[in-house]
């Protein structure tokens, strides 16, 4: 067996050493060990950094995933502030809420029907859209566009009085 220097391989080159061929090395770099190296969070139209945000520290506080959905943002709080202007949309939990241009607060599932993408609110059309396959919702969830056939599940929306609080439930 030849003796090599430390650090002097890199990590393809030993990979190949071990007679592992383009496609497996490709296969490897992409899976590896938290499946980073071929997708990007930047792909997400609307990144969630916190995907069952309960805590309440936040601005959040219930439940935002699941099928009991029950909670309440603190729209004084970052980052929710800005759905407190009309053509905003946000991602909670699974759910995503919108203030859209035209109405009040709309509450729907932020998961495609058509393969289980995420969904995101457009402020110039007005309406939900899956950016993988285009499928078009309109603010009540309904399918505009397919390949999408069914709707998009909805929740009920209430607001404070002073305009600082939202509630969502199923």
């Amino acid at each position: 067996m030849n003796s090599i220097e430390k650090g002097s391989m890199k990590r393809g080159d030993f990979l190949r050493s071990l007679g592992l061929s383009t496609s497996t090395l490709m296969a490897f770099y992409c899976l590896g060990t938290t499946m980073t190296a071929c997708g990007s969070k930047d792909d997400d139209p609307n990144p969630d950094p916190d995907p069952d945000p309960g805590s309440g520290g936040n601005g959040v506080s219930g439940t935002t995933t699941g099928n009991n959905i029950n909670f309440t943002v603190d729209m004084t709080k970052s980052p929710y502030t800005d759905l407190k202007t009309a053509g905003t949309g946000r991602v909670i939990g699974d759910v995503l809420v919108a203030l859209p241009t035209t109405g009040s607060y709309v509450a729907l599932s932020k998961i495609c029907t058509h393969e289980g993408n995420t969904v995101g609110y457009r402020k110039n059309q007005n309406d939900i859209q899956c950016p993988v396959h285009q499928s078009e919702f309109t603010l009540t969830g309904a399918v505009k566009q397919g390949p999408a056939v069914n709707p998009l599940k909805t929740y009920t929306v209430t607001v404070s009085a002073d305009g600082n609080t939202l509630t969502v439930k199923a």
